[in-house]
């Protein structure tokens, strides 16, 4: 592949790739996956169970009734960047997603960057979703002195972490099926809880909290005020996070130009519907009270599903077993998504290796399960790092580092709605499919993303009054946590970006990717 320049990109010796049977070019076993084992994985990366257990008591408590029509609004940036995924998929299928995308259309240095948003949004949020398994796993077995305890929790947290990246190691297959199994189970615990709670709801002996479900939960100009809007989106935007994981597997999927993408944009619609029902039927059932089951009580705010399990099904013969079966689905939902986090940050690593962005260790793929295992464990080592050093220094630091993802994933979905946009720009007049898909949409979902992030970490959450932790900075004064963890986490990555440029630097003065296409890929380009 020629490099912008015009030479030859020169090669450099890469890690030995694996010859089995059935290798892909860099080595990943090629047509693992189908539609349904890649949606599958789109969804169970997201958590749905989990997503909604931890964050729709926050979207109530921000916006009271309509916590509802928040979450569907939520799904048009994703809907919109979902589509940026697909079309450039399409032309480049390449694990690396928006590393290598935001390279072709903006240079190497900002596709490092796209990586490292990639890598640091993932590495933050396994660090919760150990916590939530941990802590889950107790409380299904009625050990609930244990899953109050952070020695205990954070233990089974990285037991948890070690578990799915052994998964994840020994193959994409493998991944895939146990994907499929606890994706089924979780959604058909949403959908019984979600009618078992609205039948309650119309019925004689109906809660005292319950409240009919009125159209005017559906109106977005009830919101109190648009500070509200906004930041009740923001939280919601949350919840869909994840589904790109699909594409990030686009190089062991089956029809790699086209399943991945299609799979992405079937995930985000599926999730529509999930959040849709279930936000509608909790809110009908509890109510948006601070007492008792309401979702803005503040003892269940961060967890407002294995509160309503009891209420929902009663805690007596069948009930209590499906009450157990909902705690059981949150855990699984929590484990999902912890191996389904792993398996898009290794593939960028990977991508980023094969492509001489990091170092080349980064880029060994097992012979036998033809997977990037370095790169795989050594997510899986981050992970556990990152947790229990959080843990150790505080947990309300813990705390405001979940809550800061919320820009590494603005940052990168962000990125990656421009990129598709500029890319594509010479190809935007060729039909009115390409203006929408590859110009208009894209670039509005890039445009809000970055509205978002701008509120969220400027305003928002540099509030010192935000979160759990707050920090004096030299001349910008109390600042809080949130967005000094978030902003730092991407600072981060400028900084190891400068030091790979220094150690290893071929990526940076000669990238071995076509930039824009401008040039050479508007033969490419041109074709779809």
């Amino acid at each position: 592949m020629s490099s912008p320049s015009g030479r030859s990109a020169a090669p450099e010796s890469l890690p030995p790739l694996t010859t089995g049977s059935g290798a892909g070019e860099k080595g990943l076993k090629n047509n693992a996956l189908g539609l349904f084992s890649s949606v599958a994985i789109g969804l169970a990366s997201t958590a749905p169970a989990y997503s909604l257990a931890a964050t729709l008591g926050v979207i109530v408590a921000g916006v009271g009734l309509q916590a509802p029509i928040i979450t569907i609004l939520a799904f048009i940036p994703m809907l919109l960047i979902a589509y940026a995924y697909k079309e450039l998929n399409q032309v480049d299928p390449d694990c690396g997603t928006t590393f290598t995308w935001a390279a072709r259309a903006f240079g190497p240095r900002t596709g490092w960057m796209g990586g490292w948003g990639i890598i640091v949004a993932d590495i933050i949020v396994m660090a919760n979703l150990a916590q939530i398994a941990g802590s889950y796993g107790f409380q299904l077995f009625g050990f609930s002195s244990l899953s109050s305890s952070t020695l205990w929790t954070t233990v089974a947290g990285v037991i948890w972490i070690i578990v799915m990246t052994a998964i994840c190691y020994v193959g994409i297959e493998v991944s895939a099926a146990l994907q499929r199994w606890l994706l089924c189970i979780e959604v058909a615990m949403l959908v019984v809880f979600s009618i078992t709670a609205l039948v309650k709801t119309y019925s004689s002996n109906a809660p005292s909290t319950s409240i009919h479900i009125s159209a005017s939960w559906f109106n977005p100009f009830n919101v109190t005020s648009a500070s509200a809007l906004t930041a009740g989106i923001l939280s919601a935007v949350f919840i869909y996070w994840g589904w790109d994981t699909a594409v990030s597997v686009n190089e062991e999927t089956a029809d790699k130009e086209h399943t991945p993408g299609r799979a992405a944009v079937i995930s985000t619609v599926l999730l529509l519907l999930i959040y849709a029902l279930v936000s509608t039927s909790a809110q009908a059932f509890a109510g948006v009270g601070d007492k008792g089951i309401g979702l803005s009580n503040p003892d269940n705010v961060g967890d407002v599903l294995s509160g309503l399990g009891n209420a929902v099904f009663g805690s007596k013969g069948l009930g209590w077993f499906m009450a157990k079966l909902l705690i059981f689905m949150v855990l699984t939902s929590a484990a999902a998504s912890t191996q389904t986090t792993i398996l898009p940050t290794a593939r960028t690593t990977f991508s980023m290796a094969v492509h001489k962005a990091i170092p080349a260790r980064f880029g060994y793929v097992h012979r036998r399960f033809q997977t990037p295992t370095f790169s795989t464990v050594a997510m899986g080592l981050a992970s556990i790092a990152f947790y229990v050093l959080l843990v150790k220094i505080s947990t309300n630091v813990l705390t405001d580092s979940i809550a800061s993802v919320g820009l590494g994933i603005a940052f990168y979905y962000g990125l990656t709605g421009f990129a598709c946009v500029w890319y594509f720009r010479k190809v935007l007049t060729r039909s009115a499919r390409d203006l929408w898909f590859k110009g208009i949409m894209p670039g509005l979902g890039g445009l809000i993303l970055l509205y978002f992030f701008c509120y969220a970490a400027f305003d928002v959450y540099a509030s010192p009054t935000y979160g759990s932790t707050s920090i004096d900075l030299p001349i910008f004064g109390p600042t809080g946590g949130v967005t000094v963890i978030g902003l730092g986490a991407l600072l981060l990555g400028v900084v190891l970006m400068l030091i790979q440029w220094a150690v290893q630097g071929s990526w940076f003065r000669d990238p071995d990717v076509p930039v824009s296409a401008a040039s050479h890929d508007e033969e490419v380009v041109s074709s779809v």
